[in-house]
């Protein structure tokens, strides 16, 4: 089988760390580079989350390079309040101190480095869009090697998460998120809140995980639990919504989604800062730039994210959602 190349850009966070590992663990992916923006939490945090992880998959074989420490114009707003201070749940995970050579390079002389090597390669853009920008800016010729460019980010038919109509990775860089779906030569396929909301990682789903492969699931334990008190405490929710490994599923399954293609822009200034603007009613007869998924298989997502985490059979773990959700069934 053929690999598809990837390269990653993130703000590792406990939901961004899965999605790594699920790329990672995919028979159909070649993880060929991770870069790290500012986000969730700041640069160089999210730098040593990254090889955190690596370390974890087994795979520091994979260059990770510092991207941008602020966003292009306005202040940065760390999400740390929702991910730990480390970024990783206040996991006390010990920093990877063993790995030397390509981590030196800058985000943009690894996609220079990469996208001249390769063609064909898979972009998926998990936190805000600074790197990608200002990529775009700088380098616009390298993008021709990049075929496929995910972003994880906006809020179209649902509200927002950091204000009543942003999400954080557009809200954090309002500028560079605009500037992208402005600029892109290939068609955007967004995967935003309204969708990634319905991914829902319970302690009953995580136990599950323990019980099936307790090694692999460790790790996954020790980030989840702050995650889980923090949506507890500020939404009375039991579980975390994991936003960003529906974009690695999306990729490899597209037939978990439906979808349309519509113009798109993102507020720059003001009290709707950040909000992504669909244009559904084709108001400004402009070209489609974006692919908006729309709505998800929700359940199948989860098993195979839980399948990509653990190497477990797909169809094995919807069968035990399933038995989970009988279960819970009983109650009512």
């Amino acid at each position: 089988m053929q690999k598809h190349k990837v390269i990653i850009d993130t703000d590792p966070g406990i939901d961004d760390s899965l999605a790594i590992l699920v790329a990672l663990n995919s028979p159909e992916l070649d993880v060929v580079g991770i870069s790290i923006v500012e986000g969730n939490v700041p640069t160089d945090i999210g730098f040593q989350n990254a090889l955190k992880v690596l370390r974890e998959a087994n795979r520091l074989d994979i260059p990770v390079f510092l991207g941008a420490k602020a966003p292009l114009q306005h202040e940065y707003t760390s999400a740390q309040d929702t991910h730990g201070m480390d970024g990783l749940g206040e996991s006390g995970i010990p920093n990877v101190t063993n790995v030397e050579g390509p981590t030196v390079l800058s985000a943009q002389a690894g996609y220079e480095a990469l996208l001249n090597q390769y063609d064909d390669v898979w972009f998926m853009a998990l936190g805000p869009l600074t790197n990608v920008a200002l990529s775009l800016q700088h380098y616009p010729d390298i993008w021709h090697h990049v075929s496929r460019l995910i972003v994880m980010g906006g809020a179209y038919k649902t509200n927002g998460n950091t204000s009543p109509v942003a999400e954080y990775n557009f809200w954090v860089d309002p500028d560079a998120a605009d500037y992208v779906f402005k600029q892109s030569p290939v068609e955007i396929e967004l995967v935003p809140l309204d969708v990634t909301r319905k991914i829902v990682l319970t302690p009953n789903i995580l136990q599950m995980m323990a019980y099936l492969n307790p090694e692999k699931t460790d790790f996954i334990m020790k980030i989840m639990r702050f995650y889980f008190d923090f949506h507890w405490q500020q939404e009375h929710v039991l579980g975390a919504v994991i936003n960003d490994p529906l974009v690695v599923i999306y990729v490899l399954h597209p037939e978990i989604a439906t979808i349309i293609r519509k113009y798109v822009t993102v507020v720059t200034t003001g009290v709707a800062l950040g909000q992504s603007i669909v244009d559904i009613a084709d108001f400004w007869k402009k070209p489609a730039n974006a692919t908006i998924l729309q709505d998800i298989d929700a359940k199948r997502v989860m098993a195979y994210i839980v399948g990509g985490l653990l190497g477990n059979d797909v169809d094995t773990i919807e069968n035990e959602l399933n038995m989970i959700a009988t279960s819970l069934e009983r109650l009512s």
